[in-house]
């Protein structure tokens, strides 16, 4: 839109409204340069008015100086609007329509007949009608009658989109309703847990909504809970339980919530066990060899010692 067309099209007078509206639809989507290209069809859709009275004001418009029209092959019109050059004494005279034949005084024809005197066709002596002047964009206009109705009312929405937009509604309304539960119950188990409430940003909901949609609408409030209220490695109690790790490990605190409570084991005996040093049995067996070998009555020989201390690594 060219708003210094626009400014120029405004006070331009002595034109129809339907020209009036033509000219300015045209200012409304012209470049600065006052160069468009809109079909007939978009012109009149945008102006309310028929095909043919777009077609008309162009007309109009061309001869009066204001329009300049190039056509071109296999593409749209283009328009050029000239503002500066609208001369209203160059609008062509209206287009008079023929006089009904009448007889004598006014009185109808003779005998009923639509001619002159004696049934005569035309006008009198028999002289042919008037001849109406062909309109000048007669050769656009072929398949068309001079009264045009107006183009036909938009066809209503389908049911069936209205339908699946509902639906959509209904589904993301669930989904809200499920994020809302989710935040309150993290939000409650992390105020008793560290006197404070948790902060909440756009970031934040994010995170809250793809934890939903991974674990539940049903199950979501109640792990997210169960990992502020149950979950106490030293990293999660150290970053205070934060959401970005609730997200990271869904799965998991669903899986440990499903279960139940699960006995912890300790890191220093975790270490041990894995690296085969931690076994009772093992220990047992070697103080009861050592008790053996220090008895006083026991006699003790190089192969007994060796076996001794074979048992004592095995």
């Amino acid at each position: 839109m060219s708003t210094i067309v626009m400014a120029a099209c405004w006070p331009l007078q002595n034109m129809s409204p339907a020209q009036k509206a033509v000219l300015i639809s045209l200012a409304d989507q012209a470049s600065d340069d006052g160069v468009c290209w809109p079909s007939v069809g978009t012109i009149a859709s945008r102006t309310c008015l028929s095909e043919r009275a777009v077609q008309d004001a162009l007309a109009w418009l061309q001869t009066t100086g204001a329009v300049f029209r190039e056509y071109r092959a296999n593409t749209s019109t283009s328009y050029t609007i000239r503002p500066s050059r609208f001369d209203a004494t160059k609008a062509p005279a209206p287009r008079a329509r023929s006089a009904k034949p009448t007889g004598a005084d006014g009185a109808p024809p003779a005998n009923g007949a639509p001619g002159g005197a004696d049934g005569a066709p035309g006008g009198a002596n028999g002289a042919p009608p008037e001849v109406q002047m062909a309109h000048p964009n007669h050769q656009l206009n072929r398949h068309r009658t001079v009264n045009e109705p107006l183009p036909a009312a938009a066809p209503p929405a389908k049911p069936a989109k209205a339908a699946k937009t509902g639906g959509t509604e209904e589904a993301e309304t669930a989904l809200q309703a499920a994020c809302r539960a989710t935040w309150a119950a993290y939000s409650d188990a992390y105020e008793a847990r560290y006197g404070s409430r948790p902060v909440r940003n756009a970031q934040v909901n994010a995170k809250v909504k793809q934890f939903v949609q991974r674990i539940g609408h049903d199950e979501a409030p109640k792990v997210a809970r169960f990992y502020v209220e149950r979950i106490d490695d030293l990293f999660v109690t150290r970053e205070c339980h934060p959401v970005g790790t609730l997200l990271q490990k869904a799965e998991g605190y669903r899986t440990q919530w499903a279960a139940g409570p699960i006995a912890h084991v300790s890191p220093a005996r975790a270490t041990a066990a894995n690296a085969g040093s931690f076994n009772p049995n093992v220990h047992e067996r070697r103080a009861a060899t050592l008790a053996g070998l220090t008895n006083p009555g026991d006699h003790h020989d190089d192969d007994r010692t060796v076996d001794a201390e074979s048992r004592i690594v095995g």
